[in-house]
Order: C-alpha cells, then structure tokens, then sequence
C-alpha cells in the first residue's frame, strides 16, 4: 500500500458549494484519512460552515450543519479520523463569503 501526505486548502470566498477535496478513482482501492480539519475566521466576525460528503451516487450527507467559528478563532472539526473512498467529495459552504479558509489534512492510500 502506497501513502502520500497531502493537505488541501480553500478560502471561502463565496457562500456557494464548494469542492475541499475530491479522492481520486482510478481504482477501488484508493483512500482519504482525513487527520485533521481546520477552520479559520480571519474577518473578526463569527460565522458558520457546513461540511459534507458527496458519495460516488451523488448521495449528500452531512458532518456538520452551520457549526460555530467564533471570530479571529481557528476550530479543529475532527475528533477522530475521518475515512473517505474512491471518488467520494468533501464539500464546505460558509455562511458569509470572505470571511473563513479551511485546511485538510490527510493520507492518500492507494
């Protein structure tokens, strides 16, 4: 099995549905172990985001519904590690644009 460290990162400029990370699909054996979730306000206003995960039916299922960011504060969303398979979506929307940037952190295994 073959493991790469990789971490993506987005600035939510927008209040639209936004792609965080996709995990690849060449094959059926790949793999994200998502080991952490950052999420930052950088405007001096709290606001909320929603994470979720697209499956590869395009079925839609939240992780977290208008969580909390206080303002200037930087909130680690993950607890434990979070598993995510070929083709699956992680997905952010905040609830003002402008206002929060957010980096994952993870393995990719193949």
């Amino acid at each position: 099995m073959d493991i790469v460290y990789k971490n993506a990162k987005v600035d939510l400029t927008t209040t639209n549905v936004t792609t965080v990370l996709t995990v690849g699909s060449t094959t059926k054996k790949e793999a994200a172990i998502i080991k952490s979730i950052l999420v930052s306000e950088d405007s001096n206003n709290a606001d909320t985001i929603t994470l979720t995960i697209t499956n590869t039916a395009d079925d839609v299922f939240s992780l977290f519904k208008d969580k909390a960011i206080s303002a200037k504060a930087t909130s680690e969303l993950l607890s434990d590690p979070l598993i995510l398979g070929a083709g699956e979506i992680l997905k952010a929307t905040a609830a003002t644009g402008g206002r929060l940037h957010i980096v994952v952190s993870y393995m990719e295994t193949s």
